[in-house]
């Protein structure tokens, strides 16, 4: 049985012709495509500095960098995401101060932000989870009235908007991901948005190994970096993604719309409606409380039935390491709750509107059969 995976990148002949063409020249490694795709990638961001690295991890983690963030600071984020977002801080030496989310959005909340912020306070790091934006204006009301840097974990949401304005266009650093999974990919990879000229020459010496070359043929090492560098293969597949990403995302709203439909009477949770801002990264539902310690056998039901889903994510403060570090004593109930019972559903916009109905009638089986009283008659 073919099982229908919850996401697949779509890749067409002439981004598969433009790889080889690069393979074909013998330049493999950073270089004339990766500043061609910064430049296309500047131009959705309304000008501003962009820079692509490997992974957007290490967008995060250098944008950190940038905002001055290290050894004894706080940086204020949500134990919802993939532990990428809290790892960086870690990374850099700060300690991750997490913050419950907003049970209707999913999202860091707000509400609860300023109640987090300490004297040694620095950053900001909220997380656009399944493409919805975090609401920007509250954000940033409170990141100027306190003077902290944000680095924007908008690794799932390229392409969806505030109030109108892209995101990228507008905010302090706004990371992206090129994943396989994300919306358009690189194979790996990711980008950092910034603010001026200088922070994207600082990035550029972070993402390899701190270096500044001379016209003399020789280097300086002036800063501590890493290896993160972009391949010209990778920008090759952005150039060719990046073309199609609002049609993507536009197909993947049609598809979030009829799940919505498909999912009518479903003892589920749905993700909050919003047809015009989220990009529709993923498609999450909320597991009733009753099922919430079944989920790995409603995954694998849904399996035997050929469709594969997933779980984003496991609660991060809960994790080994983060419990060792004395970071799983703040009380996070609705992180834990939604962390508990969230699972994805296949969406990509190769997908047709009869495999959303196909997910829906699974689902309600499996639901019936281990939960006969969540049913509706």
């Amino acid at each position: 049985m073919d099982i229908l995976p919850f996401t697949r990148p779509n890749i067409d002949e002439d981004t598969i012709a433009a790889v080889a063409d690069v393979l074909r020249s013998g330049w493999l490694t950073t270089g004339p495509k990766c500043r061609e795709l910064e430049s296309a990638l500047s131009a959705r961001a309304g000008g501003r500095p962009v820079r692509v690295v490997n992974s957007a991890t290490a967008a995060l983690e250098f944008g950190l960098r940038l905002a001055g963030v290290g050894p004894g600071d706080e940086v204020i984020t949500t134990s919802l995401s993939w532990v990428a977002t809290s790892n960086v801080i870690l990374t850099v030496g700060a300690t991750p101060v997490f913050v419950d989310i907003d049970p209707a959005t999913r999202l860091i909340d707000p509400d609860l932000i300023e109640a987090a912020i300490t004297k040694r306070t620095r950053a900001i790091i909220p997380v656009d989870l399944a493409g919805l934006p975090v609401d920007r204006d509250r954000l940033y009301a409170i990141a100027n009235k306190h003077k902290l840097r944000v680095i924007e974990d908008a690794a799932q949401s390229q392409g969806a908007n505030w109030n109108g304005r892209e995101l990228g266009t507008i905010g302090d650093l706004v990371a992206f991901s090129f994943h396989p999974n994300k919306n358009m990919t690189t194979g790996e990879g990711g980008c950092l948005v910034m603010n001026t000229d200088e922070e994207a020459r600082l990035f550029e010496k972070l993402r390899l190994q701190g270096v500044t070359r001379d016209s003399e043929g020789t280097y300086d090492c002036d800063v501590l970096g890493g290896k993160a560098n972009l391949t010209d293969i990778a920008a090759a597949i952005g150039l060719g993604q990046i073309k199609h990403l609002d049609r993507f995302n536009a197909r993947r709203r049609e598809l979030a719309r009829h799940y919505f439909k498909a999912f009518e009477g479903l003892p589920v949770a749905l993700p909050p409606a919003d047809f015009s801002q989220s990009n529709w990264h993923m498609f999450q539902v909320l597991l009733p409380e009753t099922l919430a310690s079944q989920r790995g056998e409603i995954i694998r039901r849904l399996r035997d039935a050929g469709i594969a889903t997933g779980v984003h994510y496991p609660a991060i403060h809960l994790t080994t390491l983060y419990r060792r570090q004395g970071l799983a004593t703040r009380p996070l109930p609705h992180t834990e709750s939604v962390a508990a019972r969230i699972l994805t559903l296949p969406l990509f916009p190769a997908m047709q509107d009869s495999v959303i109905d196909r997910v829906a009638t699974a689902l309600r089986t499996v639901l019936r059969q281990l939960d006969p009283e969540s049913m509706p008659a």
